[in-house]
């Protein structure tokens, strides 16, 4: 495909994913969280019961639609290509901290670009650490970091994943005594939009997101390391159409969908300093992984057993969060939350030094 014509797709795929965050929030999801992974990663840990915290249990169907449809999308292009056996329990690792980073911001890079669309300039606050924990890891990079090859694996092996997510469907829909939800009333996790149009939009989102390799980090990444902002332009076009839905919904007075400010602003905080900090974990780590946490689930669909792990990494560090008081609220960051945060810049420094020693020893 020519480069214009590539550069064109991605940005109307962020066009689409824009206008769909926002509407999923017009159909029910919590405000300015029309779709966040490491949000909806957590409210399925919970769900699962590997946390207690009632206000976020569910099983996200987005989360769901979006590893399916990039799977479906990738056999039909024969892309689907199981690999795996890069450093797994190092992707784990990197996989938990970032998620630590994720909730002491409460979003992830996907949710950063939807509330800063909704008005939220506490975001700018994560979006300035979150530059520069990527430029913290193109450091690492550019001296010649790496995490080592993956290996062809056997077909099963890359769609058990993919199953996982239609087992999870099905828990659902036929949600047994077994699986948690938050009540009516009881945080975010009881704010959703019906199922079916939270499935039919993951599925979009995933397709779309297999089809232009979206990816906020591998965005920035580029800029910087090669100047190409092809994969950026596909964010800065959903700030750009998540903008302008939420102010024409606010607008016909189907509820409030920009309100510009930091006070007040729906599951975030004002203290600048952590969402930095909390930002700059997360970069740090995704550039270490190759990919932000759209982008993991993406390769997962097709296939990726290290993308899977790093998810796998990513849920057990939103259940860790929230079991041992490390995520943050509306009223701000937890004391044990700011020390995981640092441990987790530590953890993550230590791994880019030692998987660039070792690389350049060999």
């Amino acid at each position: 495909m020519p480069k214009t014509h590539e550069k064109t797709g991605i940005v109307l795929a962020g066009i689409a994913i824009g206008v769909i965050a926002s509407l999923l929030v017009f159909f029910g999801n919590p405000v300015n969280m029309g779709f966040c992974i490491a949000c909806f990663l957590r409210d399925i840990s919970g769900a699962l019961g590997l946390h207690t915290a009632p206000a976020v249990q569910y099983i996200r169907p987005e989360i769901l639609g979006l590893v399916l449809g990039s799977f479906l999308l990738s056999v039909f292009r024969k892309e689907f290509m199981p690999r795996g056996g890069s450093s797994p329990l190092t992707r784990f690792v990197l996989g938990f901290f970032v998620m630590i980073g994720c909730l002491m911001f409460l979003g992830c890079p996907f949710r950063m670009i939807l509330r800063l669309a909704g008005g939220d300039l506490n975001a700018v606050f994560g979006l300035l650490g979150f530059v520069c924990g990527i430029l913290a890891g193109v450091f690492f990079l550019n001296k010649g970091y790496s995490l080592k090859r993956t290996y062809k694996l056997p077909t099963l092996e890359g769609a058990a994943f993919s199953a996982i997510q239609v087992a999870l469907l099905v828990l659902l829909v036929a949600a047994p005594a077994f699986i948690y939800f938050s009540e009516a009333g009881a945080g975010p996790g009881a704010l959703h939009a019906p199922i079916l149009i939270s499935l039919a939009a993951g599925l979009i989102v995933g397709a779309l997101a297999q089809r232009t390799r979206l990816c906020m980090v591998g965005g920035i990444r580029d800029l910087v390391l090669f100047g190409e902002w092809k994969l950026l332009a596909g964010f800065i076009a959903i700030l750009a159409s998540a903008l302008v839905c939420n102010l024409v919904l606010t607008g016909t007075g189907a509820g409030t969908f920009f309100t510009l400010g930091m006070e007040g602003q729906p599951v975030a905080h004002t203290d600048g300093l952590w969402n930095f900090l909390g930002m700059l974990l997360a970069g740090f780590g995704c550039v270490l992984l190759g990919g932000c946490p759209l982008r993991q689930l993406v390769l997962s669909g097709e296939g990726n057993t290290d993308s899977a792990i790093t998810v796998l990494g990513l849920g057990i560090g939103a259940a860790f969060a929230h079991n041992f008081g490390l995520a943050s609220s509306g009223t701000g960051p937890t004391a044990n939350g700011k020390v995981a945060v640092v441990i987790g810049i530590v953890v993550v420094a230590v791994i880019a030094v030692a998987n660039t020693v070792r690389t350049e020893k060999a």
